[in-house]
């Protein structure tokens, strides 16, 4: 992503009565990242803007002493008002950055520091991109527990809580959207290194970072955590400003990594998944499904006469109806299940924890929606349909062996007349009757 366009949907406060650094700041973070900032050089400008505008600043960035304000008025009143905060003043000691941090600030720049204007614009960065960042914290004692997650809450983290290893495992095949996994070594049920195993052989070489902690004396167990394949290692007792930098250099890090995952897997035309990430993905969603002792379906959809269609209006219509037809799967599958263009005018959908008879109700519900839908081309009003073949997954095999199967009830689906959902349920229903 462009950072010019990184944080270009944000408001901005920023509370700061010199000329020099709030013409500097207001250059500095709508160039670098596309922020809107709104400039109050005192408490007085400040209240107008916030009674103006109660709902429409998504961080603030303030001097601890304004002009109308000398003992931290405002920022008791962007707090008050529910504002994160970031603090860049001169007025700073040890001391004042934890009475800071303590009253709910997420972060604090010291002016009188060479970059100081640079390290702000990335503290600003940080506090934004960790609204959209989720932690699943994983550790034993309840103490120690309610405090990261404090911690971590005051960067404002999500934070998924877990007591135990087999939760924390749980949670990552629920499907749950996580960024990053902090664990303490010594869980109640398994170590820290062997849940980092665990994580890596059911997510592979896309594994999420795993962040160790512990307050052994013995170095060499971060040693060994690292080798094994851990993002990082904090020695408790850690200073809280220590911990929030490893986090958000992690959570940085996957973002970036996200992104390029994002890039990599979206079919050029249609902007859905493409094959190669349906074949990737699929195999282990399977295998979560399966380990829950759920069945699941996949299924192949494929346009009908799209041949025929191509010929007659020409390969940019064509594109057309491809688009088309995606956008209206993405609204109706959603995020739930697994979508992709598997090639020409075939798409795939693994479902997530549906056995055959609700997938072939979803299928069906598809099948209606595409034929009411009309696509407008060259000023004529075209309407598809579609043919669905659909596969239970029962057991483990090879993720070959369901999409093969998917595909032999879309055969029988074409040869049965097309716009119609075939299925093993299906073909039971018909010998029945």
């Amino acid at each position: 992503m462009n950072s010019v366009q990184k944080h270009s949907d944000k408001r901005m406060l920023l509370i700061e009565d010199s000329r020099m650094f709030a013409t500097a700041l207001k250059y500095g973070l709508e160039t670098v990242h596309g922020i809107r900032v709104t400039h109050c050089a005192s408490l007085e400008a400040l209240r107008q803007e916030m009674a103006a505008a109660p709902d429409s600043f998504s961080l603030a960035v303030l001097d601890l002493n304004l002009p109308d304000a000398p003992n931290c008025e405002a920022l008791d009143f962007i707090l008050e008002n529910n504002v994160p905060a970031v603090v860049f003043t001169a007025a700073f000691n040890d001391s004042t950055r934890d009475q800071i941090l303590g009253r709910g600030a997420l972060d604090c720049v010291i002016k009188n520091q060479p970059e100081s204007i640079n390290l702000l614009i990335g503290a600003v960065d940080r506090a934004l991109t960790n609204g959209k960042t989720t932690v699943l914290l994983a550790d034993s004692d309840t103490a120690s527990r309610d405090e990261l997650a404090g911690i971590l809450r005051r960067q404002r983290i999500s934070v998924c809580e877990v007591a135990s290893a087999a939760d924390a495992l749980q949670v990552l095949d629920s499907g749950e959207a996580i960024d990053v996994v902090v664990t303490d070594l010594d869980l109640s049920d398994m170590s820290g290194a062997a849940l980092l195993a665990e994580v890596q052989r059911r997510q592979g070489d896309g594994a999420l970072p795993v962040i160790a902690l512990s307050d052994s004396g013995d170095r060499r167990i971060g040693a060994r955590f690292l080798e094994a394949g851990g993002t990082d290692f904090i020695q408790k007792p850690f200073l809280e400003a220590e911990f929030n930098g490893r986090i958000a250099y992690a959570a940085g890090i996957q973002k970036r990594l996200q992104t390029l995952q994002r890039q990599a897997a979206s079919d050029y035309l249609t902007d859905i998944y493409n094959r190669r990430h349906f074949f990737l993905t699929g195999p282990r969603l399977v295998e979560q499904c399966l380990r829950r002792g759920e069945t699941t379906a996949i299924a192949i959809l494929d346009i009908d006469h799209f041949k025929r269609l191509n010929d007659t209006y020409g390969h940019e219509i064509g594109d057309v109806v491809l688009k088309h037809v995606a956008k209206r799967l993405t609204t109706l599958v959603g995020d739930e299940h697994l979508l992709a263009r598997l090639g020409g005018e075939e798409f795939g959908i693994l479902f997530n924890g549906f056995d055959v008879q609700r997938a072939f109700a979803f299928c069906e519900k598809l099948r209606i929606e595409l034929a009411k839908s009309r696509i407008v081309a060259d000023d004529e009003e075209l309407s598809i349909t579609v043919s669905i073949g659909l596969a239970t997954i029962e057991a483990p095999e090879s993720f070959e062996n369901y999409l093969h199967a998917a595909d032999q009830f879309l055969y029988m689906a074409k040869h049965a007349g097309r716009n119609r959902v075939i299925s093993e349920l299906a073909l039971l229903d018909a010998l029945a009757s």
